[in-house]
């Protein structure tokens, strides 16, 4: 599963609208951003049925300010537009119970 960059706040509302969502708010320049990236990837993989976003905040900072994102990484889960999660830092085991719930 592909994970798709978001650059704009109407385009961010518009992609998680009706779907269930997993987005990664990240830096270039943020280490731990960047180490967990490859297990993103891989949960994409593993959770077909939901989709995966990532909103880089210094191209993004509209989005980034609407959701109050101040720590990288942080990861919003969505469900039909609605925030229902919120995992900050480089958490993989955190991310997978929070992407697990999605399921019930």
């Amino acid at each position: 599963m592909s994970i798709t960059e978001v650059g704009s706040l109407p385009e961010f509302r518009a992609q998680i609208k009706g779907k269930t969502s997993v987005v990664d708010f990240y830096a270039t320049w943020c280490g731990p951003c960047k180490a967990i990236s490859p297990i993103v990837e891989k949960l994409s993989d593993s959770y077909p049925q939901h989709k995966f976003f990532k909103v880089d905040v210094d191209q993004a900072n509209d989005i980034a300010r609407e959701y109050g994102i101040s720590a990288m990484p942080t990861f919003l889960l969505f469900q039909d537009g609605v925030k229902v999660g919120q995992v900050v830092g480089a958490n993989p085991q955190g991310l997978k119970q929070a992407i697990d719930q999605l399921e019930q």
